[in-house]
Formats: structure tokens, sequence, C-alpha cells
């Protein structure tokens, strides 16, 4: 038995290798010709069609008994009823052989999005656009497109099949005339944050009499993220101004040259391409700019994925996104004041064992990084919080501040911060867990921010959301690439 489902894999495989070697073949052998290139050899080409099958009501005797329909009729001075029957079964199966073989040709669907990065509740805009890019008709074409959460389905798309194992499939039927294009537009609202990948898709048709059939399905997978909940520091229940403490920011010996604080009496030090000469021609002797220092405060944003103390408890859904809305929204805060903003998590991307590091930074592109990072955490966790904090401290410029937002206190967390903070780093604590955390952490700063938080129990997150980007231009979608290890 093992045998025989060994040599079936074997056969199989094969069979793939040779459908992507003879698709390459007519790849080549359409340029060199000047022919039209079909889109289906691209998909075979590159390994896109994953899986391929054909059903028919027909058996293998079909054939061979339309085949002795005739020869009865011959035999029997050419019985009409006879001949007739073994002409038409053998039209029958020609022709819906044929428009088996050529239904699937040259059509394609493709999937468009107004937009591939939103918020939690906001809509997205899909459009589906199938073409079908040879001459011949077809009578009937059917999709079957995987997604992660069901559609809001228009008058046009009506079939939906249950749910299976947390995915959706989306079916049209539609028939389309030669070289005619037709698209469909539904919207998705995603309810969490995540990474979500939509696809494969499935294609099916056959002949006219629907005899014959022809399926065929195609890797194409298109992603969204969907970025976590972002609120205003009061209504998490931290202070709005100064959270952290009070930062005092040393005068750095460097200034930027793109930021002019004022301008002031020319004194000897100064630098001559410093003299402000519109001013001086103004007053009368000479005038210098004054500039805002290069060096500001940076923000070390640490999260805990862990909701119990040990990893085999398992861990809290609800909690968990909590703690990363609450690390985001620490982060978007920073990067409202200037300051350079890294988050870290110890919880993976998907399909990888890699813990999240977005490195400090101020550039208009930092709060999608942040945003992003957060997005595609999961519960696993790729170790300890506190040996993430030790390990990437170092790294961290002396006067960062050090913010862990973590939904347990552990006696190793409170150890690793008393640490930093005996070495003089700047550590904020931020606790979700049921209780207050402890009162012997010395001069750490602590917050405690309990279930019912406003933020927690707010109706429209939506509007808390707009409120906490209000100061903050929408930046460019920044691609996070991410790098699977197999199926």
């Amino acid at each position: 038995m093992s045998h025989n489902l060994d040599h079936h894999r074997l056969v199989i495989r094969e069979s793939q290798r040779e459908a992507h070697r003879k698709a390459r073949r007519r790849l080549m052998n359409a340029a060199i010709t000047g022919k039209e290139l079909d889109s289906s050899d691209f998909a075979l080409a590159r390994g896109l069609v994953t899986k391929e099958r054909e059903n028919s009501v027909f058996t293998d005797a079909w054939l061979p008994l339309a085949l002795a329909y005739l020869l009865l009729g011959f035999y029997f001075d050419r019985h009409p009823a006879w001949v007739a029957l073994g002409l038409i079964l053998l039209i029958i199966v020609g022709v819906s052989t044929v428009l088996k073989n050529l239904s699937l040709l040259g059509v394609t669907y493709e999937r468009f999005f107004d937009r591939t990065r939103v918020f939690p509740g906001e809509p997205v805009l899909m459009t589906i656009e199938i073409n079908n890019h040879k001459s011949l008709p077809l009578t009937w074409l059917q999709f079957q497109d995987t997604l992660p959460i069901p559609p809001h389905l228009s008058d046009k798309i009506t079939q939906i099949a249950t749910e299976i194992s947390g995915k959706y499939q989306l079916q049209h039927t539609f028939s389309l005339y030669g070289r005619e294009k037709i698209q469909r537009s539904t919207t998705l609202v995603f309810p969490t944050r995540g990474y979500y990948k939509l696809g494969p898709v499935t294609y099916k048709s056959g002949d006219v009499f629907t005899l014959f059939t022809k399926e065929r399905q195609h890797k194409y997978i298109d992603t969204l993220v969907v970025y976590p909940q972002i609120w205003p520091l009061e209504e998490l229940g931290l202070p709005a101004k100064k959270p952290f403490g009070d930062v005092k920011t040393q005068r750095s010996l460097f200034t930027d040259p793109i930021k002019t604080q004022g301008i002031r009496d020319y004194q000897p030090q100064d630098r001559f391409r410093d003299v402000h000469w519109k001013a001086t021609a103004r007053r009368g002797h000479l005038q210098t700019k004054i500039y805002d220092p290069s060096v500001g405060m940076t923000l070390a944003v640490f999260l805990n994925v862990a909701t119990y103390p040990k990893h085999w408890m398992g861990f809290d859904p609800l909690l968990l996104e909590r703690a990363v809305s609450v690390a985001a929204s620490v982060g978007n805060f920073g990067l409202l004041q200037k300051w350079e903003v890294g988050v870290y998590a110890n919880g993976s991307v998907p399909n990888s064992d890699q813990p999240i590091r977005v490195a400090p930074g101020r550039s208009p592109d930092q709060l999608s990084h942040i945003l992003e990072g957060m997005a595609v955490v999961t519960e696993f966790a790729t170790g300890s919080i506190e040996g993430m904090m030790m390990r990437e401290s170092p790294r961290l410029p002396w006067a960062a501040t050090v913010v862990l937002v973590t939904a347990v206190v552990t006696d190793e967390i409170m150890v690793v911060l008393v640490r930093l903070q005996e070495a003089g780093r700047r550590v904020v604590l931020i606790s979700l867990a049921d209780d207050p955390p402890p009162t012997n952490l010395g001069n750490i700063l602590s917050y405690h921010i309990p279930s019912t938080a406003p933020a927690f129990t707010a109706v429209n997150s939506h509007a808390a959301t707009e409120a906490a980007l209000s100061a903050i231009p929408t930046p460019e979608p920044a691609e996070l690439e991410i790098e699977e290890y197999g199926e």
C-alpha cells in the first residue's frame, strides 16, 4: 500500500514538472515566432498552477460504444437510427473534448484593492477582474476565491460557501464572450489586526453541454495588513503630558541646519556661513542664525506577548490584542513628539521564528514600520521578554527611555527592570495585568491599565484612531517582506 502511494506521488510530481517544461517550451516558441503569449502558460511556467483536474460524465466505454453503433448501422444496411446515434455520440464527445481543452486557455483572474493597509473596521474595496483573452466564448466559467473573512456580498456576487477551517470560498459564475472583460466589486471589513492572505483561486469551466469540466487551481496570493487599534494616551488612562516623567535633553554640540530656532547678535565664535544676511541688512549689524539641537529623545517600546507566567498555560487573545494596541499607541505618541521611536516584541512574524525589531527612527515612514511590525505579531513567543531587553538595550542610545508593555509581571521581569534602572536607564513599566504592578520597583515609573479603561470599553474605535493620528500626516505604506519557510 505504501509503495503504491509513493508511486502515485511520483507520477504527480513528474506530471507537474512535465507541464511546467511544456509551458516554458510554448512560451519560447511563441516568442521566437512572434505569436501572442498565453497567460496560462505564464502561470504554468512559474509554478502558479498548483493543481489541475478533469471531470467527465463519460467513461472509457462511450467512444467504443459510439463506434459499435456505427458498425451496427452499416452492418444492417446503413440503419439510420444506429448510424445517427453513433454519429451524434462521436460529435458530442469530439466537440465537448475540444471545448473543454480550450475553455481555460487565455482566462485570467485578478484582484485590485483601493488600499492594502487599514485599521480594524475600515472597509477595503476589492475589485475582481475576469478576462477571456481568446476569441472563443465561454458558456460558463466558475471561480472560487479563498478569503480569510466573509465579504459583504452584492447582487452580482451571490454565492459563498460555508466556513471551512477559518477560510471562506467566494464563488462567481459567469458566461463571457470572446475578448470580454468583467469586473465585480465587494467589500472586506477586517475586525482585528493581522497579516491576511487571500487565495488561492480555483478556475472551473468546460463544454457547452457540461459533460466535460476542467478545473485548475492557481496560487494567486494577495496580502492585506490590518494595523492594531491606536488610542490617545488619555483614553488608556495615561497622562497626556509627560507620561514618562520630566525628560531633560542636554543641548548637543551638533545642530540641525534645517530647523532654525531664531536669530541673535553675531559673536566671534560663530561661523561666517551662519550669518543671517537679511536680518543683518534690516538691523544694521551682523545677526547669526540659531539652530535646534540635532539630538532628541529616543523611545524604545518593548512588547511582551506572553499573557500568562508560563507559556504552556496558553494565551489570552483579548489581553494580547490590548497589549499590542497599547504598545502601538505609545509609539504613535512618541512620533507625535518628534522623538525617535522603535518597537521590539518577543512574538514571531508569521511562518518565521524571528522576533519583531523596528530600530528607533523618526522618518516619515517610521509609523508605518511600527504599525506593520505590531500588525504581524503572533502569540508564539520566541523567547522571554526580559532576555530580549537585556540583549537589545546595549544597542540603544544611552539617553533612550525603555518602556515595557506587558500583561503579566513576573519576578524575572522586575529583576531586569531594576538592573536597567540601576545601570542608568530611564525605565517605564505599563502593566495590563489584573492587579497593579508591585510597589517595590524603586524609582521605576509604572502604570496600570485595567480592563475597564475607556479605550477598552469604547464603542466608536474609529474616531479614537482618527484622534490619535490627527497630528501625523498619512505615510506611504511600507512593504513588509516576510519570508516563508514552506507551506
